[in-house]
């Protein structure tokens, strides 16, 4: 191209987005190269050369055709003025990502890309007010503006997006009231670590409190703040602090319930019974009928440790953990034949063990071993010798003791090498007992993110493939067994895959969804985090499916999923990082070292596998491979 048609093109995109000069993609983007700084990393993109032929750097296109729809230049340290004009000859872009670069200014006109499905600008530092209407008339999906130093209200065209399904404005400078971005289409959101104010918008709260997270000025019941307000007077505006009030009354409260405390237990020093959680330390009493000697007395024993627990070294629902805590084991004399209403004893589903009572878990020194979606878990040795780990699940009522019993129950007739199959339950309606073998090694989660120095040189090729061939063959049963299951397991995630010493893994927590409500299952159950879990709580066994690829990705990584964290905070998106591997055509860059260094003959196995992880976290579920395709897939692979 010669200088002066260069120039002229210049002089053409600047002066009008409807040029009467035609050009082709190449030319545009030349141009847009053109107004760029440190441009050093789009030394591909050469006069004479093309885009899609010639794999210009950063530039994806549509599968077989020059055809751009994608601009991925993000980590390029590209500075400048961004010729948005000239992105207006790529008629067919879909996909604009400058992140982690060093633009400044102003947000661009972006605005004017109206065909543009997601817009990638985080780190950088642009600054200044986005006007309230910037969004309007496009049909973004995706926005990602974190981590610049955009002031002002947050547009409020950002609501009017029928179509968005994450927005990303997290550490800026935003200020004013937060505008209602309730769309449906929303799953991703953050707003966190701004200067927003005021009360979030109702529509908003299903995000959860840290994606509102350090905004100062943010008040009301759902951030647990209280709001001031102004009273309108005859002396002028008065400001009245409610929450001073609030306050108040709160210590008085308080004072109060501290003063009947001290009277009551001076009167009887009785223990709550199952169901009720002390005020300092972490257990559970129980009360054991007829086991306290003469008379048919009471003993109570505590199922827990003190001091809070739960942060061990070995974290997850049911994983291993340091011995070492506090542990209970004094046990309370009779409480004068005082009865807390019968409570029943264990009820064993389950014999491979041995059996063994209530009276038998009570005797056992407790260690915590950590919270989860649906409880929290401790460690207990039987009398026999047995190491088992008590699940203690809250508000399991969805079936009355009859039902649950026949739900349960057909949970311990399971028997397959990759189910951990329960051994007992206790039941109360306020909560439920259910107890398993404890496995030593601890869960997937420990041994692939925890100490791996520990498991460092067995986390070969072989051994991962092997944990995902188990996993899956468990979840092929679990599919068989409970057909008629929504989500035949329902909480598949690396916490609750454990691992035996042969590192054969062992599916825990699977098939509560008969058991529990709605609202306990899209607080705790992990397949609610599936795109449609999210929109609309509509399950189905596709929502395992999408379960079972974020553990292929996290296998197959080594990265920990964001998506196993409240609004995404911390981690990796691995969804999108491994997405990002294969249309960048980078698999092999993108798999974890440990796995690729000792094994590169079988990196083409590799990167088969992490095509069917992406596929079983494609949004749509219809998408998703079924559980047969993939146990054909991995039939053929070898470790």
């Amino acid at each position: 191209m010669s200088a002066v048609r260069f120039l002229l093109l210049l002089l053409c995109l600047s002066l009008s987005p409807q040029n009467s000069m035609s050009i082709t993609e190449a030319e545009a983007l030349l141009a847009f190269k053109i107004s760029l700084l440190n441009t050093e990393k789009l030394g591909s993109w050469r006069e004479g050369s093309r885009p899609c032929e010639d794999k210009w750097e950063g530039v994806f296109c549509e599968e077989g055709k020059p055809i751009i729809i994608r601009l991925h230049l993000q980590n390029m340290g590209l500075s400048g003025v961004i010729d948005v004009n000239a992105l207006l000859e790529i008629k067919n872009l879909k996909t604009l990502s400058l992140s982690n670069n060093s633009f400044s200014g102003d947000l661009p006109f972006f605005n004017k890309l109206t065909g543009l499905r997601a817009l990638y600008v985080s780190s950088n530092k642009f600054s200044g007010e986005i006007p309230a209407d910037y969004f309007a008339g496009t049909t973004l999906r995706r926005v990602w503006l974190s981590d610049n130093e955009f002031s002002g209200k947050i547009p409020e065209s950002l609501g009017k997006l029928g179509s968005l399904t994450a927005l990303h404005l997290e550490r800026n400078k935003f200020t004013g009231l937060i505008p209602d971005i309730s769309q449906k289409s929303l799953v991703e959101l953050d707003m966190s670590g701004n200067q927003l104010e005021g009360e979030v918008p109702k529509g908003m709260e299903r995000f959860g409190v840290d994606a509102f997270k350090d905004n100062a000025g943010l008040c009301g019941a759902f951030v647990g703040k209280d709001c001031v307000v102004t009273i309108e007077g005859k002396g002028g505006d008065v400001k009245s602090t409610i929450g001073v009030v609030i306050a108040v009354v709160v210590v008085m409260t308080i004072l109060l319930l501290l003063s009947t405390a001290v009277k009551s237990k001076s009167k009887d020093d009785d223990f709550s019974v199952l169901g009720k959680e002390p005020m300092e330390d972490d257990v559970v009493e129980v009360r054991v009928h007829g086991s306290g000697g003469k008379g048919g007395g009471e003993s109570t024993r505590s199922v827990g440790s003190t001091g809070g627990g739960g942060s061990s070294k070995k974290s997850g629902d049911h994983s291993s953990h340091k011995k070492g805590g506090s542990e209970h084991g004094s046990r309370k004399g009779s409480q004068n034949g005082k009865s807390a209403g019968a409570i029943g004893d264990l009820i064993m589903i389950n014999d491979e063990k041995g059996p063994f009572g209530l009276a038998d878990l009570m005797k056992a020194a407790a260690e915590v071993l950590g919270n989860g979606g649906l409880g929290s878990a401790y460690k207990a040795v039987m009398s026999n010798g047995v190491s088992v780990v008590v699940k203690r699940i809250r508000d399991m009522n969805k079936l009355d003791k009859e039902e649950f019993d026949v739900a349960i129950r057909r949970i311990g007739n399971l028997r397959h090498k990759n189910i951990l199959t329960p051994l007992a339950y206790h039941y109360r309606k306020e909560e439920k007992l259910v107890v398993s073998e404890y496995i030593p090694k601890g869960s997937l989660l420990y041994v692939l993110h925890g100490d791996r120095g520990t498991y460092h040189a067995e986390l070969n090729w072989p051994t991962r493939l092997k944990i995902i061939k188990g996993i899956v063959s468990g979840l092929q049963y679990l599919n068989a067994q409970f057909s008629s299951y929504d989500l035949p397991h329902g909480n598949l995630k690396a916490c609750n895959v454990l691992l035996k010493d042969n590192y054969e893994p062992l599916l825990s927590d699977y098939a509560f969804i008969k058991m529990v409500t709605v609202n306990q299952a899209s607080q705790g159950m992990f397949a609610y985090k599936s795109p449609e879990g999210l929109e609309n709580q509509q399950m189905s066994p596709k929502a395992d499916m999408y379960c079972l690829g974020i553990i292929i990705l996290e296998l197959l990584t080594g990265k920990f999923p964001s998506q196993y964290l409240n609004a995404g905070k911390g981690g990796t998106d691995v969804i999108q990082w491994v997405r990002t591997a294969i249309e960048e055509k980078k698999e092999a860059e993108f798999l974890d070292p440990e796995i690729v260094s000792s094994y590169g003959d079988a990196v083409p196995s590799m990167i088969q596998l992490l095509h069917v992880g992406a596929e079983c976290t494609e949004r749509d579920p219809d998408k998703r491979p079924s559980l047969q395709d993939v146990v054909k897939t991995l039939e053929q692979m070898q470790g």
